[in-house]
């Protein structure tokens, strides 16, 4: 059995990553998804243990202590995520490629602990403009933390040198399909 690669998506919320990991994990490439560990309470549907793991705070805070996270990130205010050890290894020792959908710094902090084994994609809305109105139109924040985003957006887009990829999000269908070349790519081999 081949040893796992690992595929990291990263993102200004609003960009389209997870719509284009979903897509991914969609269609058979071996893929399991890392499900990264939050503080942050469940958005609409999402389930404990299949979109996040939902932690308390102090949950969280234990588990920063034992060492337990790969890594981690104080991504807004009192609103932690990381990316759990165990949940790595789990994917791993099942013989998959691993799939992250993870903030920026933890990316561009995955992508520097494993080279050439990991695949650091970055995803960018068109503009800032674009990026606030897909925040709004997906109506599942409070305009204060739409604004905290778009502020923290032009935080992240000083990261995009430390991705291997950058795929512009203009038009779902074109970024799909940028997605899975070079995913499929890099899976063979056969990538720069």
């Amino acid at each position: 059995m081949s040893e796992g690669k690992m595929v990291i998506f990263s993102a200004p919320s609003g960009a389209g990553k997870t719509t284009i990991v979903k897509h991914l994990l969609s269609l058979g490439l071996n893929f399991a998804f890392s499900i990264s560990a939050t503080t942050r309470k469940p958005r609409g549907v999402e389930i404990d243990g299949k979109d996040y793991y939902f932690l308390t705070p102090e949950e969280f805070q234990s588990k920063i202590n034992n060492h337990e996270f790969l890594e981690w990130e104080e991504v807004y205010p009192g609103c932690f995520y990381g990316t759990l050890k165990s949940e790595v290894e789990r994917i791993l020792q099942a013989g998959g490629h691993i799939l992250f959908d993870i903030d920026v710094v933890g990316g561009s902090n995955i992508k520097k602990q494993y080279g050439d084994k990991a695949l650091a994609v970055f995803i960018q809305a068109p503009s800032i403009e674009e990026l606030r109105n897909r925040l709004l139109n997906r109506s599942t924040d409070h305009p204060e933390i739409i604004q905290e985003r778009i502020a923290k957006a032009e935080f992240e887009m000083s990261f995009v040198k430390l991705f291997d990829i950058v795929i512009i999000n203009d038009r779902l269908e074109d970024a799909l399909l940028e997605a899975e070349t070079n995913v499929n790519r890099f899976l063979k081999g056969t990538n720069q």
